[in-house]
């Protein structure tokens, strides 16, 4: 009888073991991943002065008072549009660079590229070049070596994405301060739980799923096709130049790739740059360094494998040479995208010095509309709120324009001067009369001018309302 059983759809995925590498890309990519590792470890512990009533730290997602501080920037709730445009800016910067140079947030700068860059070279440094994990892997049988190097290596690994999740926690409170707590177990249940996710999620994605992350989890490489074009600068193989491929000392007839599978075996995601562009493929440049270390060894030109645009290849194959870089670089799509993207940016810095130390927000209260007092006059009720960005209390001055009848009563004071605290929002009940036979008081509506002023330096806002009368 023959089986009848369907074959699989799905191969086993096979564990790819990158070999070690060196030169100018493998240099580039250890220098953006210590930068990068230390701004995100080190960030949180960088301190700065914010006064007494707010935590001395420079970057703070302080999510209790729903305020974000950056140096000396101070994101309110309300101002939510600054990071609205942050996010714009990061993906122009993105469609930019890809458009660009392929897919080098992925290769270079990607916190996914970055930590398994970082696993790897725990791996390595654990159990053994390419050759030596290898052997290790393909040994089924779990004796003492085996269980001491995985062991020691999946230790190490925990303790990095330990270390990950610690520190994500420390943008949301004063980090001393939660690191005693958390030392202590005196930190909230909160924090604990953010550190064991991402501390679980930093060891499988570093550790076990690797370039599956990108090619299944991410959606960039699906979007990436719709950026590029024949100028956009990607790692490539100059097919012209090393078909057909071939090994041995006679060279007759034969490219210049030897065939060594060196490009192949220092890929992270296990492709065959040869094979042309791909999906997988994440631009990281390592290829292009074994590929120019093996043709100086056999005494070849290098760059058979390098970034390079479609567009130039018709050139290079009657034997011109390819036009320079920034012709790649500054073309229409690029220059739109720098031109989108700076202006998004002069956008967001011209806001931010703009902006005003002090707010008002005024709701009128419409229940009821109005009160007709013992006297005759009549009285709406307003809901005011004042906001105080400055690091000390502030007197703030409430007034209004607009109609010489109107008089204003703060609740709780007989005075028209409210104290706010410094970096509060400060609700205050505010009164507005009309005397009883006046044009406000008699007309359904009337329109005036809440102003609050700021004793100390002089800062005003303003904002326009509505007087509701009897309408007889």
């Amino acid at each position: 009888m023959s089986d009848s059983t369907p074959p699989s759809l799905y191969a086993s995925r096979e564990p790819i073991f990158p070999r070690r590498v060196s030169g100018k890309f493998r240099n580039l990519k250890w220098i953006l991943m210590i930068i990068t590792l230390g701004i995100y470890y080190v960030t949180p512990w960088i301190r700065w002065d914010r006064g007494p009533q707010l935590p001395d730290q420079a970057v703070l997602i302080d999510l209790a008072n729903r305020r974000f501080f950056f140096f000396w920037i101070e994101i309110w709730p309300h101002e939510f549009y600054f990071v609205a445009g942050l996010l714009i800016m990061a993906g122009l910067g993105l469609f930019l660079f890809t458009s660009a140079l392929g897919r080098v947030w992925c290769g270079y700068a990607c916190p996914q590229t970055v930590w398994t860059d970082l696993y790897i070279l725990v791996e390595r440094w654990v159990e053994g070049d390419r050759n030596a994990r290898l052997r290790l892997h393909r040994q089924e049988k779990m004796d003492l070596r085996k269980a001491r190097l995985r062991a020691t290596k999946w230790v190490l690994w925990f303790l990095i994405g330990l270390a990950t999740g610690g520190a994500w926690v420390f943008y949301f409170a004063d980090a001393p301060t939660l690191l005693r707590d958390l030392v202590t177990l005196n930190a909230h249940p909160v924090a604990y739980t953010t550190m064991l996710i991402l501390t679980l999620t930093t060891f499988f994605f570093g550790g076990f799923a690797r370039e599956q992350i990108c090619i299944y989890a991410c959606p960039w490489p699906r979007i990436q096709a719709a950026m590029m074009d024949e100028d956009t600068l990607t790692v490539g193989y100059r097919e012209w130049r090393g078909e057909p491929r071939g090994k041995g000392k006679s060279r007759e007839g034969l490219g210049d790739c030897i065939d060594c599978n060196a490009c192949v075996n220092v890929c992270p995601v296990g492709i065959d740059i040869r094979d042309g562009q791909q999906l997988e493929c994440i631009t990281c440049a390592l290829c292009i360094d074994a590929c120019d270390d093996m043709m100086a060894k056999v005494g070849k030109p290098r760059g058979l494998i390098d970034y390079l645009a479609l567009s130039d290849e018709p050139r290079e194959r009657e034997g011109n040479t390819p036009r320079p870089v920034w012709q790649h670089v500054l073309r229409p799509r690029t220059i739109m995208y720098t031109a989108l993207w700076s202006l998004v940016g002069i956008g967001l810095v011209f806001a931010l010095f703009i902006r005003p130390d002090i707010e008002m927000t005024v709701a009128p209260v419409r229940n009821p509309t109005f009160v007709t007092l013992s006297d005759g006059s009549i009285r709406n009720t307003y809901d005011v709120r004042l906001l105080n960005k400055h690091g000390e209390d502030r007197p703030f001055r409430i007034s209004l324009t607009g109609n010489d009848f109107l008089r204003v009563q703060l609740e709780g004071t007989p005075y028209e001067t409210v104290t706010v605290p410094a970096n509060e929002t400060y609700l205050q009940k505010v009164y507005v009369v009309a005397p009883r036979g006046s044009d406000p008081a008699e007309d359904e509506r009337t329109e005036f001018r809440f102003w609050v002023e700021d004793l100390t330096n002089g800062d005003r806002a303003s904002n326009d309302t509505i007087f509701n009368g009897r309408a007889n």
